[in-house]
């Protein structure tokens, strides 16, 4: 059984945690194997977008409790590195990723959906960070991506309390971009990245590139960075294909170079 499965819907990658039984729980094998496929993908010069869910009820219900529960301190400290290879092999894809959130993602789950470029959330969706009530904190980077995605208040409330949230709560502090009725999520999600395959793909990876970038870069290192990457596009076959189908009124055909 593959702990993450990867399907092509065109340009379109699906990732899909499977382990439905453990409410797709993050071991060790499922973290590796996300880093993998995360690898994987990073080679395939045909890829657009990246869709992310889980099978069955769960995105990811967090990392696997029953496996935690033995580690030593130096254990639990690999185990969290490899969470953070595995999200960070993830975040650092040249193309845009969409989490779609189909039920529970507490903990890591929650975590995976934030090292993601957006969320997408079905009206089941639950998240959470609720370490704290098993007498440990965030080891996935639940203390840094959640900061940036909602703010320090709302970071430090779900970190700290360890409750969970609804959709339409996680919609309103910005932690979700969109809710979905559930048979309409992996719809939506998909007719996103379809949206996103079409656009110039340089454009759209140095773009990614300087969001995540610029967000922790002081504003004036910011901008020089966006007025460096702005002048290299220009030397694009791609930007000259886009300009010259706008003034030719008619869709780009763009190579990704």
């Amino acid at each position: 059984m593959e702990l993450v499965r990867l399907e092509r819907r065109g340009a379109v990658a699906i990732l899909t945690l499977d382990r439905p039984d453990a409410l797709n729980a993050l071991d060790r094998a499922t973290l590796e194997a996300l880093r993998a496929r995360a690898a994987q993908l990073a080679e395939d010069a045909a890829l657009r977008a990246v869709v992310v869910t889980g099978e069955g009820r769960a995105f990811a219900a967090g990392a696997d409790i029953a496996e935690m529960r033995g580690l030593t301190p130096t254990q639990a400290e690999s185990f969290s590195r490899l969470g953070h290879e595995a999200f960070a092999a993830l975040e650092s894809l040249a193309v845009p990723t969409i989490a779609a959130v189909n039920g529970y993602a507490l903990g890591g789950g929650c975590e995976l959906a934030c090292a993601c470029d957006w969320i997408y959330a079905s009206e089941k969706a639950r998240f959470g960070q609720p370490e704290v009530n098993l007498g440990i904190l965030p080891g996935f980077g639940g203390t840094s991506r959640l900061v940036r995605r909602v703010g320090i208040g709302w970071a430090r409330e779900l970190v700290l309390t360890g409750a969970p949230i609804k959709a339409d709560e996680a919609l309103r502090i910005g932690l979700a971009n969109r809710v979905f009725a559930p048979e309409a999520l992996m719809e939506g999600a998909l007719a996103t990245a379809q949206t996103i395959a079409e656009k110039g793909p340089v454009a759209v990876a140095q773009a990614k590139r300087l969001l995540l970038e610029g967000q922790d870069a002081d504003g004036r290192v910011a901008n020089a960075l966006e007025q460096a990457t702005f002048g290299l596009v220009f030397s694009t076959r791609d930007r000259e294909e886009g300009m010259t189908a706008f003034l030719e009124k008619r869709d780009p055909a763009f190579e990704g170079r």
